[in-house]
Protein backbone atom coordinates (compact mmCIF):
# COMPACT_ATOMS: atom_id res chain seq x y z
CA UNK A 1 0.00 0.00 0.00
CA UNK A 2 3.12 2.23 0.56
CA UNK A 3 4.47 1.68 -3.23
CA UNK A 4 0.34 3.34 -4.23
CA UNK A 5 1.37 6.37 -1.94
CA UNK A 6 3.93 7.11 -4.17
CA UNK A 7 2.11 6.24 -7.55
CA UNK A 8 0.43 9.75 -9.26
CA UNK A 9 -3.24 9.68 -9.52
CA UNK A 10 -5.63 11.03 -11.07
CA UNK A 11 -6.88 13.82 -10.31
CA UNK A 12 -10.97 15.35 -9.68
CA UNK A 13 -10.66 16.95 -13.38
CA UNK A 14 -9.40 13.48 -14.75
CA UNK A 15 -11.47 11.42 -13.36
CA UNK A 16 -14.20 13.23 -15.08
CA UNK A 17 -12.46 13.46 -18.43
CA UNK A 18 -12.07 9.33 -17.92
CA UNK A 19 -15.30 8.53 -16.68
CA UNK A 20 -16.69 10.36 -20.17
CA UNK A 21 -14.13 8.41 -22.43
CA UNK A 22 -15.82 5.33 -20.66
CA UNK A 23 -19.31 6.63 -20.96
CA UNK A 24 -18.30 7.25 -24.93
CA UNK A 25 -16.36 3.58 -25.19
CA UNK A 26 -19.20 1.48 -23.54
CA UNK A 27 -21.69 2.94 -26.26
CA UNK A 28 -19.17 2.90 -29.45
CA UNK A 29 -18.25 -0.93 -28.32
CA UNK A 30 -22.02 -2.02 -27.80
CA UNK A 31 -22.58 -0.36 -31.03
CA UNK A 32 -20.00 -2.26 -33.05
CA UNK A 33 -20.72 -5.71 -31.52
CA UNK A 34 -24.60 -4.69 -32.34
CA UNK A 35 -25.36 -5.37 -28.84
CA UNK A 36 -29.08 -4.12 -26.71
CA UNK A 37 -28.86 -2.19 -24.08
CA UNK A 38 -30.08 -5.82 -21.83
CA UNK A 39 -27.17 -7.41 -23.49
CA UNK A 40 -25.08 -4.94 -22.45
CA UNK A 41 -26.01 -4.96 -18.99
CA UNK A 42 -25.95 -8.42 -18.75
CA UNK A 43 -21.98 -7.95 -18.68
CA UNK A 44 -20.44 -7.95 -15.28
CA UNK A 45 -17.41 -5.61 -15.15
CA UNK A 46 -16.03 -2.33 -13.21
CA UNK A 47 -14.11 0.33 -14.33
CA UNK A 48 -11.29 0.86 -11.61
CA UNK A 49 -8.51 3.56 -11.12
CA UNK A 50 -5.46 3.26 -9.38
CA UNK A 51 -7.27 4.70 -5.88
CA UNK A 52 -9.20 1.81 -5.72
CA UNK A 53 -7.26 -1.16 -6.50
CA UNK A 54 -5.60 -3.90 -4.57
CA UNK A 55 -2.23 -3.90 -4.91
CA UNK A 56 -1.97 -7.27 -7.11
CA UNK A 57 -3.57 -5.52 -9.31
CA UNK A 58 -1.64 -2.51 -9.85
CA UNK A 59 1.08 -3.38 -12.79
CA UNK A 60 4.07 -1.29 -14.26
CA UNK A 61 3.94 -0.55 -18.04
CA UNK A 62 0.45 -0.78 -19.47
CA UNK A 63 -1.34 1.84 -19.43
CA UNK A 64 -4.90 -0.58 -17.77
CA UNK A 65 -5.55 -4.72 -17.48
CA UNK A 66 -8.92 -6.82 -17.26
CA UNK A 67 -9.24 -8.91 -14.21
CA UNK A 68 -11.08 -11.64 -13.57
CA UNK A 69 -13.22 -12.99 -10.46
CA UNK A 70 -15.70 -15.19 -9.60
CA UNK A 71 -18.80 -13.56 -8.65
CA UNK A 72 -21.72 -15.32 -6.76
CA UNK A 73 -24.90 -14.26 -5.04
CA UNK A 74 -24.37 -13.92 -1.43
CA UNK A 75 -27.88 -16.03 -1.16
CA UNK A 76 -26.86 -18.76 -3.64
CA UNK A 77 -24.62 -21.83 -2.81
CA UNK A 78 -24.49 -23.70 -5.88
CA UNK A 79 -21.54 -23.54 -8.41
CA UNK A 80 -23.69 -22.92 -10.97
CA UNK A 81 -24.98 -19.85 -9.70
CA UNK A 82 -21.15 -18.19 -10.07
CA UNK A 83 -20.25 -15.90 -12.96
CA UNK A 84 -17.47 -14.22 -14.36
CA UNK A 85 -17.10 -10.40 -13.14
CA UNK A 86 -13.96 -8.49 -15.19
CA UNK A 87 -12.62 -5.32 -13.31
CA UNK A 88 -11.03 -3.45 -15.94
CA UNK A 89 -7.65 -2.05 -13.53
CA UNK A 90 -6.61 1.83 -14.84
CA UNK A 91 -2.95 2.17 -14.23
CA UNK A 92 -3.14 5.91 -13.65
CA UNK A 93 0.40 6.39 -12.73
CA UNK A 94 1.36 5.18 -16.24
CA UNK A 95 -0.67 6.83 -18.19
CA UNK A 96 0.09 10.12 -16.37
CA UNK A 97 3.44 9.40 -17.40
CA UNK A 98 2.62 8.87 -21.10
CA UNK A 99 1.07 12.23 -20.84
CA UNK A 100 3.73 14.27 -19.77
CA UNK A 101 5.95 12.28 -21.92
CA UNK A 102 4.23 13.08 -24.93
CA UNK A 103 2.21 16.57 -24.58
CA UNK A 104 1.10 15.87 -28.28
CA UNK A 105 -1.08 13.19 -26.33
CA UNK A 106 -4.16 14.29 -24.58
CA UNK A 107 -6.17 12.17 -22.14
CA UNK A 108 -9.65 12.46 -23.39
CA UNK A 109 -8.54 10.39 -26.31
CA UNK A 110 -5.86 8.73 -24.96
CA UNK A 111 -8.26 7.26 -22.02
CA UNK A 112 -11.07 6.43 -24.85
CA UNK A 113 -8.84 4.53 -26.78
CA UNK A 114 -7.87 2.28 -23.53
CA UNK A 115 -11.03 1.87 -22.11
CA UNK A 116 -12.33 0.67 -25.46
CA UNK A 117 -9.59 -1.81 -26.27
CA UNK A 118 -10.23 -2.91 -22.82
CA UNK A 119 -14.31 -3.46 -23.31
CA UNK A 120 -13.79 -5.39 -26.67
CA UNK A 121 -11.28 -7.43 -24.74
CA UNK A 122 -14.34 -8.03 -21.89
CA UNK A 123 -16.76 -8.40 -24.91
CA UNK A 124 -14.60 -11.07 -26.56
CA UNK A 125 -15.03 -13.15 -23.16
CA UNK A 126 -17.89 -12.82 -22.58
CA UNK A 127 -18.78 -13.68 -26.04
CA UNK A 128 -16.25 -16.78 -26.06
CA UNK A 129 -14.85 -15.54 -29.08
CA UNK A 130 -11.22 -15.78 -26.97
CA UNK A 131 -10.13 -17.39 -23.64
CA UNK A 132 -8.98 -15.48 -21.20
CA UNK A 133 -6.59 -18.55 -20.59
CA UNK A 134 -5.08 -18.39 -23.72
CA UNK A 135 -1.83 -19.07 -24.55
CA UNK A 136 1.19 -16.44 -24.91
CA UNK A 137 0.74 -16.53 -28.12
CA UNK A 138 -2.94 -16.61 -28.42
CA UNK A 139 -2.51 -13.74 -26.65
CA UNK A 140 -0.26 -12.00 -28.50
CA UNK A 141 -2.92 -12.45 -31.80
CA UNK A 142 -5.63 -11.20 -29.35
CA UNK A 143 -3.93 -8.09 -28.87
CA UNK A 144 -3.50 -7.77 -32.07
CA UNK A 145 -7.25 -8.34 -33.43
CA UNK A 146 -8.13 -5.97 -30.30
CA UNK A 147 -6.14 -3.35 -31.55
CA UNK A 148 -7.31 -3.73 -35.00
CA UNK A 149 -10.94 -3.20 -33.78
CA UNK A 150 -10.21 -0.39 -31.55
CA UNK A 151 -8.75 1.42 -34.45
CA UNK A 152 -11.56 0.33 -36.63
CA UNK A 153 -14.10 1.80 -34.09
CA UNK A 154 -12.78 4.69 -33.08
CA UNK A 155 -11.46 5.85 -37.16
CA UNK A 156 -15.52 6.05 -37.24
CA UNK A 157 -15.59 9.11 -34.73
CA UNK A 158 -14.46 12.69 -35.34
CA UNK A 159 -12.24 13.01 -31.79
CA UNK A 160 -9.32 15.72 -31.64
CA UNK A 161 -6.27 14.47 -30.82
CA UNK A 162 -7.16 10.80 -31.99
CA UNK A 163 -4.84 10.94 -34.79
CA UNK A 164 -1.75 11.49 -32.15
CA UNK A 165 -2.63 8.29 -30.02
CA UNK A 166 -3.21 6.11 -33.34
CA UNK A 167 0.36 7.32 -33.83
CA UNK A 168 1.38 6.10 -30.48
CA UNK A 169 -0.17 2.98 -30.97
CA UNK A 170 1.49 2.30 -34.60
CA UNK A 171 4.63 2.88 -33.11
CA UNK A 172 4.14 -0.59 -31.21
CA UNK A 173 4.57 -1.99 -34.71
CA UNK A 174 1.64 -4.38 -34.63
CA UNK A 175 1.37 -4.96 -38.10
CA UNK A 176 4.93 -7.05 -37.89
CA UNK A 177 3.74 -8.54 -34.37
CA UNK A 178 1.24 -10.00 -36.61
CA UNK A 179 3.40 -11.49 -38.62
CA UNK A 180 4.77 -13.98 -36.31
CA UNK A 181 1.34 -15.16 -34.65
CA UNK A 182 -1.41 -16.76 -36.16
CA UNK A 183 -4.78 -15.03 -35.62
CA UNK A 184 -7.70 -18.41 -34.67
CA UNK A 185 -10.55 -15.75 -35.66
Amino acid sequence: MNKMKKLKIFGPGQIDIVNDSAELSEELVSNFYKMSASQWLHLKYDIKTLTHLCSDEIVHGPFAQVVRYEGKQEDKHLSSSTYNFYKICLQDHAILSKLKQSPDIKLFPFALYIMTHELIHIVRFCKFLQSFDASPLEKMAEEIRVHENTHEILSTVQIPGMGNVFKFYDQWGLHEQKKNCRPNS
